[in-house]
């Protein structure tokens, strides 16, 4: 089976594209194509696990100015041109779109020339590129059930994410009540200061709280110097490797809610505080966060409500109530998707016409 994995710009992307990826190839010795852009992540991830990238030029048409939407609408045809002949050179059993500015014009182009394709969307509210090429996919795989509304033949695989963060153990009732706190590459800062002036009040609230903070490099000097002055008991990093051992040590997590987070919080399931990037591309981590607090498996604290009662006021009561953790935590493992991968690799191997759908030995 040879595969096309179309897109990227974003670990979110790229990241789980790998893991469909390494199941493509372990189980049906598929020959894997990545197409992506050169200002991508891709470009340092994918030939790092092996893989061949392919790049063409195209940029952004959303949350843009004008003049960038106007240079990508003249770019879009070169792309197209330029994916069609990857197309017809790789001449692939079936092209899978992970979102980002690659996947639109080399889903389209395979549309074209009549190859199957499949849209993989982790968001509720799709991407761009994947609302662009909606109406012509052979099939979806996505993460929330909600995001069928928007695509044909869909199917809920999940977001491929590691192995290890199904694997974190429940939490002992007589821990030491542990938050964990992280913002992402892009969104740390808000999350940040919030958290910073929260803390004296924070420890009245809740007087045995254990700090896991990742704070990024901009924000790790100060954040440091706050909890040595207020002396609450805290560990301060600007990244953390290991985050399936740290979850494995946090009753909560304050954090934003983009795809991949969410799909890894949902493998742990460990309650979380959602605090949505305002600045996301169509609002999606709000419709994320949204999905899971109506399930009763988080809470929803918008940016805009971020303020420190509120913030000590959400922390304090779900630490304080190890049985409402309990059953959150027990509501977020119900959108746990432990096999993702090798479901999105089946459905591709369906969508191509594989006989048999065989598996390498």
């Amino acid at each position: 089976m040879r595969v096309i994995l179309a897109g990227g710009g974003t670990g979110g992307h790229v990241i789980p594209a790998l893991a469909i990826a390494q199941e493509l190839r372990s189980r049906y010795g598929a020959e894997v194509l990545f197409v992506g852009t050169p200002r991508g992540i891709e470009t340092r991830l994918v030939p790092a696990a092996g893989f061949e990238l392919n790049l063409i030029e195209v940029g952004a048409l959303n949350r843009v100015d004008l003049a960038t939407r106007l240079q990508t609408l003249l770019d879009l045809p070169r792309a197209m041109i330029a994916a069609a002949e990857l197309v017809r050179e790789f001449r692939p059993d079936v092209m899978i779109g992970v979102g980002g500015y690659a996947s639109g014009p080399a889903m389209l182009a395979a549309g074209m020339m009549n190859v199957p394709t499949i849209a993989f969307e982790p968001n509720v509210i799709p991407g761009v590129a994947n609302r662009l090429v909606a109406p012509m996919v052979s099939a979806a795989a996505v993460h929330f059930q909600a995001t069928c509304h928007y695509f044909r033949n869909c199917h809920v695989t999940g977001v491929p994410v590691r192995q290890e963060f199904f694997k974190v153990p429940v939490r002992p009732k007589n821990a030491r009540p542990t938050l964990l706190v992280f913002g992402g590459s892009q969104g740390a800062h808000a999350i940040n200061q919030a958290v910073l002036e929260s803390l004296t009040k924070l420890v009245e609230s809740v007087p045995s709280i254990h700090m896991i903070h990742q704070t990024g490099e901009r924000d790790y000097a100060e954040a440091q110097a706050v909890y040595l002055r207020t002396m609450i008991s805290a560990e301060v990093s600007a990244f953390i490797d290991d985050m399936p051992e740290t979850f494995a040590r946090a009753d909560l997590l304050l954090c934003r809610s983009g795809a991949s987070t969410v799909a890894e919080i949902t493998a742990a399931g460990k309650p979380a505080i959602f605090v949505p990037l305002p600045t996301a591309a169509d609002d999606h981590q709000t419709r994320n966060a949204a999905a899971l607090a109506e399930a009763n498996a988080a809470r929803l604290l918008p940016q805009s409500e971020l303020t420190s009662e509120r913030l000590v006021t959400e922390i304090a009561t779900m630490l304080r109530d190890r049985g409402l953790l309990a059953k959150i935590s027990e509501s977020t493992r119900r959108f746990a998707h432990p096999n993702a991968a090798s479901e999105i690799a089946r459905l591709a191997a369906r969508v191509a016409g594989i006989p048999g759908q065989h598996a390498v030995a």
